[in-house]
């Protein structure tokens, strides 16, 4: 493996959202329009398939149709690609096609439903890592998978060159610094909990991928410019707001469904979020355009004190 540009996958990494088309079907424009509309926002990258992208509710064939049609667009966007899978075999063929079309590395959650040991999940991210010549970043969100990564199997995985870091998604900012502590100066630690994102950063992330950057991706950005600027007292300003919006996100029966409800009022129709994730109601359509009408007002308020600075 060529050697890694860690610096490329550091700051406000995306977690992209699934776009269909009427029927419920991939939609590879709308995909294409999103990233458009992302790269125009300035962030670093996106993170494709994950629990946002709604990956583990697609087909393998499906997730591919995704990746493509990200890649035709991408740019310099740094591109993480999410290949976890139930079977090895499925991530293993996720993993060798977001290598030929081109992805600047993978990632992948433990496999699902069954209840594994660390010497099975351990052999399930091995025969992805080993199937490509990509980096490998571990997911570590064991409140969906059922599975804890222990400190130890994390300092073995982190050993290996291929593996350069771990989002971390648990809400323990103590195990983010254990993580990194672990995986040492080198070792990229992301986090993955939206609304401690600051918090991540302070105990020693490298930066984030987090879903709900998608409807505010600029109040993120500030977040992380008054951060590396030394504004601590204006970041936590930032970041309260930001925690604001997703409280309100989460009112919501699924999260998915009102980000992209609010998506369509900034201009991008992704569809709605695949069953059993369920759509924001039609009473609920006045409480999402306010919804909307605070984050541009929060965005405005980014922009101009940028420019003010």
């Amino acid at each position: 493996m060529a050697t890694v540009n860690l610096d490329a996958f550091k700051g406000i990494i995306v977690a992209m959202y699934a776009c269909y088309d009427q029927n419920g079907d991939i939609h590879q424009e709308g995909v294409k329009q999103l990233v458009r509309h992302y790269i125009n926002k300035g962030v670093k990258g996106l993170y494709v398939g994950g629990s946002s992208g709604e990956g583990m509710l697609q087909t393998t064939e499906e997730r591919k149709l995704v990746l493509e049609a990200v890649m035709e667009v991408a740019g310099d966007l740094t591109i993480i690609a999410h290949v976890g899978a139930p079977s090895t075999r499925e991530s293993v063929e996720l993993a060798q096609h977001a290598e030929s079309v081109g992805a600047h590395a993978i990632s992948a959650v433990p496999s699902i439903y069954y209840r594994l040991s660390p010497n099975s999940v351990e052999s399930h991210w091995q025969a992805m890592i080993d199937s490509t010549a990509l980096p490998f970043i571990i997911y570590h969100i064991p409140q969906t998978t059922g599975f804890h990564l222990s400190k130890s199997l994390l300092t073995k995985m982190a050993a290996q060159d291929k593996v350069i870091g771990v989002k971390i998604s648990s809400e323990s900012t103590y195990e983010l610094q254990q993580f990194k502590e672990a995986g040492g100066d080198h070792f990229l630690v992301l986090n993955g909990p939206d609304e401690q994102y600051l918090a991540g950063r302070s105990i020693g992330a490298d930066g984030g991928i987090g879903g709900t950057y998608g409807v505010m991706p600029e109040l993120f950005l500030k977040i992380e410019a008054c951060y590396r600027n030394g504004q601590m007292d204006e970041a936590r300003a930032w970041q309260y707001k930001v925690n604001e919006i997703i409280n309100e996100l989460l009112s919501y029966p699924s999260l998915y469904g009102a980000c992209k409800a609010i998506l369509r009022h900034q201009g991008v129709d992704c569809g709605e979020a695949r069953l059993p994730l369920l759509p924001v109601e039609r009473k609920d359509d006045d409480r999402i355009s306010v919804l909307a009408g605070k984050i541009q007002q929060y965005v405005n308020q980014a922009c101009e004190s940028t420019v003010e600075a």
